[in-house]
């Protein structure tokens, strides 16, 4: 009776430690994932920011990223080996075309709008703007009928936009230019994972990171290349002797690719709702730092605003939580039905054959 009694703790003790090592990793992905998106964002602005490195080219410094990632995923995936493409269905020239160039298209205006905002905006507002995401994502979602519009959910994304407007109102560098570009990103990456679930999720294919930079980053390249010849190359003639730092920027789009790997750690690992949760908690970081550090002014109008947002984007990840459990239980209570209605077909053959044998 004692040893069942260990043995039962022993196997209460391991089972606690698998699960306080499963915790601990994911706490593990979280915080690379915080590290690597804080970096690259800071990174940028230092780069794009006139009064830090001032080069302000900002369809160049994404074209950077994307022939970087781009080599990068053809190098892991053709020489390496390290991932197979999909097979199943096989990306074919009429599904690229049908489904990887809109969302490479919708990926290189929602990175060039997105890095062009730095110059002209704050870290921390740029964060604060950003918390409007849940809200063109639900949009977009209903426009193309892959949410359902609910009530209670246009309440809480109307008053998510109120607190970002509270919070745009108190911007101490208000720039119009500088929030209509940071708008626009917002609505093309909106629409451009909204399209993932039509293009690519309802059609059974399934892209990790490198796979998903090997088919976007080239075609994303190819996209900016024509914005980049009528926008930047002349000023960049201009310019003429500017020499780009090599470390500078070779450990920048090193920093970029490293997060597109991140992001597939802790969406694999965790769960995308994990991914939102843990964007919040580096949005804040963000704040903090790029008033502390970075000295922007940030208001407590700026701040009263967010906190009407954030506590509208945590009740979103609230509902999306509860969703995904709901859904889970659903899922589990057909499988146990199926099983049990199996059993049942079971027994009742066995019960056949044994009446036969007695006849």
């Amino acid at each position: 009776m004692a040893m069942g009694k260990e043995a039962s703790g022993a196997g209460e003790g391991g089972m606690s430690e698998s699960v306080i090592r499963k915790v601990l990793v994911s706490y593990m992905y979280v915080a690379v994932w915080i590290f690597l998106s804080f970096t690259v964002i800071v990174y940028n602005k230092y780069i794009l920011d006139p009064k830090m490195y001032n080069w302000p080219f900002p369809i160049s410094l994404t074209m950077v990223h994307m022939a970087f990632c781009s080599s990068l995923a053809v190098a892991l995936v053709r020489l390496f080996r390290v991932v197979e493409l999909p097979s199943s269905p096989a990306m074919t020239p009429q599904l690229y075309t049908s489904s990887v160039l809109p969302i490479g298209a919708l990926y290189s205006l929602s990175l060039w709008f997105s890095n062009s905002a730095y110059i002209y905006l704050s870290v921390s507002f740029i964060q604060m703007l950003k918390a409007l995401m849940p809200v063109a994502v639900y949009s977009i979602g209903v426009l193309f009928k892959k949410e359902t519009f609910k009530s209670s959910s246009m309440l809480n994304m109307l008053s998510i936009s109120f607190g970002v407007a509270i919070a745009a109102y108190g911007e101490a560098r208000f720039d119009a230019r500088g929030v209509a570009l940071q708008l626009a990103a917002v609505a093309f990456e909106a629409t451009r994972l909204v399209l993932i679930q039509i293009l690519l999720t309802s059609k059974g294919i399934s892209l990790n990171p490198i796979t998903s930079l090997y088919y976007v980053a080239p075609c994303c390249l190819a996209f900016l290349v024509v914005p980049w010849a009528f926008v930047e190359l002349p000023r960049l003639r201009a310019v003429g002797t500017f020499q780009p730092d090599f470390f500078i920027f070779g450990t920048n789009s090193l920093c970029a690719f490293a997060l597109n790997l991140a992001v597939f750690l802790l969406v694999g690992k965790t769960s995308a709702l994990t991914m939102n949760v843990a964007g919040v908690v580096k949005d804040w970081l963000l704040i903090a730092f790029s008033w502390s550090v970075i000295r922007d002014t940030v208001t407590p109008i700026n701040l009263f605003g967010y906190g009407i947002a954030f506590l509208g984007v945590g009740y979103y990840n609230h509902v999306k939580l509860q969703a995904l459990k709901a859904k889970e239980a659903q899922k589990k209570a057909a499988q146990a039905d199926e099983e049990a209605g199996s059993l049942l077909q079971e027994r009742d053959s066995h019960g056949d054959r044994k009446s036969d044998n007695q006849a």
